[in-house]
């Protein structure tokens, strides 16, 4: 009886700290539709409120990174169950990072309204790098809270649709620079925006390949797409 207590006790201390992963991502996500809105809208006031609650995120990482660390000292798990924390430790980290992109979204953002970069430029054009990479994120959310390992490798073949536009986008940008040497620094403001957000879509990359190491044991970073599927089955 009072092992079945400690279990359910334990399995309420994993609930908590996934919920607070979730709310960690759900603040990432809603981030980086502002920060889309800035960009598209040319938004100073909405880029501005983006970096406000950059902090925020960040010390939602620390109190998360202190949850597992406390679970850990009182509960000495094994197997699954560590696996499960380790993963959160990393998928926290990857949110973090995320989030260090969208404020750099937002503050690329500033830059190009006060820089008042030409309207001819295809700002417009990042909306579906910045739709996909927002759709990965939410995908790798909803993974998360179910665990779907099905989902997740639907997630890591996306990552493939975010690189090409990408560089689709770049070879547009390297366009403009030849026709007009006036458009080459507002250019590049918007290269490195564009790379922000292929950014986003890596780390919901990341977190789905730790959907799969939490249900499989199996670690698929930086392996080949055949054996990410072979584990998936």
């Amino acid at each position: 009886m009072g092992d079945k207590h400690i279990s359910s006790q334990f399995d309420a201390e994993l609930n908590s700290i996934s919920t607070h992963v979730l709310e960690m991502g759900g603040l990432v996500e809603s981030q980086l539709h502002q920060a889309v809105y800035a960009l598209i809208h040319l938004s100073l006031e909405t880029a501005e409120q983006v970096l406000e609650t950059e902090n925020r995120i960040n010390q939602m990482e620390v109190n998360i990174d202190h949850e597992i660390i406390s679970t850990i000292g009182r509960r000495q798990p094994t197997a699954r169950d560590l696996r499960f924390l380790m993963a959160i430790s990393r998928t926290t980290q990857n949110l973090e990072r995320a989030g260090d992109e969208v404020a750099r979204v937002a503050r690329m953002v500033k830059s190009i309204i006060e820089g008042g970069t030409p309207r001819s430029l295809p700002i417009s054009e990042l909306r579906l790098a910045a739709d996909l990479a927002a759709g990965m994120l939410r995908k790798t959310l909803d993974a998360f809270a179910r665990l779907d390992t099905a989902m997740a490798l639907t997630i890591i073949k996306d990552d493939n649709e975010i690189d090409a536009e990408y560089n689709g986008f770049l070879r547009k940008l390297i366009t403009y620079m030849m026709e007009d040497a006036r458009t080459i620094s507002p250019s590049l403001d918007l290269l490195f925006l564009a790379k922000s957000l292929e950014r986003v879509g890596d780390h919901a990359k990341n977190i789905a390949e730790q959907i799969i190491f939490i249900v499989k044991g199996e670690d698929v970073r930086h392996s080949p797409m055949d054996k990410v599927e072979s584990v998936v089955g």
